[in-house]
């Protein structure tokens, strides 16, 4: 596995003024670990992640199945295998007040969740304070907490703390749980604005 994913804690920035979504991932030393850039003009999400600016390693490619599905799935590949690591499938009814996912393995079948924090700062979020109340999720895997999606508060930027150190198992594969997060800051961090 690339050394971009030997981490347990991650610092991602999302690009505000950007035609795309781009995110920056840095490490703990607050190098840069992964670059992402969205496609534009695409019907489906497609979304690369690099190992520099560059764009000349290309790491992960995390891909949705269909143009438009309120349960969305989304295929996670090792792009330097060509191996699917496994897929991000939103929970789509029990998201219109609180943010769920199932994390599934390669072969589709789930191994955990990620859900926003809960119900009541949910329905606060959509209905009152939106980005001013910053998100929160749990990675779960057998009702184990292993990782931390948090977002930090900033008026004019997303930027997400990613934090495995709960996962002292190694149980969620730390590819599959950065392309969570990018995601998280692409489709969720979209909404709120």
């Amino acid at each position: 596995m690339h050394p971009a994913f030997g981490s347990d804690h991650y610092l991602l920035r999302r690009q505000v003024l950007a035609l795309t979504g781009k995110f920056r991932v840095y490490a703990p030393d607050g190098s840069l670990a992964l670059f992402s850039q969205q496609k534009m003009f695409r019907l489906r999400e497609d979304i690369r992640v690099y190992a520099d600016e560059a764009r000349t390693v290309e790491l992960l490619w995390i891909q949705a199945r269909q143009i438009l599905d309120f349960s969305a799935a989304y295929d996670v590949t090792d792009s330097t295998t060509s191996l699917k690591v496994g897929s991000l499938r939103r929970r789509g009814f029990h998201s219109l007040v609180r943010d769920a996912w199932e994390i599934l393995d390669p072969g589709d079948q789930p191994i955990g969740t990620i859900q926003e924090d809960s119900l009541a700062l949910g329905l606060l979020r959509r209905l009152l304070l939106g980005s001013l109340l910053p998100q929160n999720y749990d990675a779960l895997m057998g009702g184990t907490r292993v990782a931390d999606l948090r977002q930090r508060f900033h008026l004019f930027r997303y930027e997400m703390d990613v934090d495995f150190r709960f996962d002292t198992a190694s149980r969620l594969d730390r590819r599959l749980g950065l392309a969570a997060a990018i995601l998280l800051a692409a489709i969720e961090g979209k909404q709120a604005n």
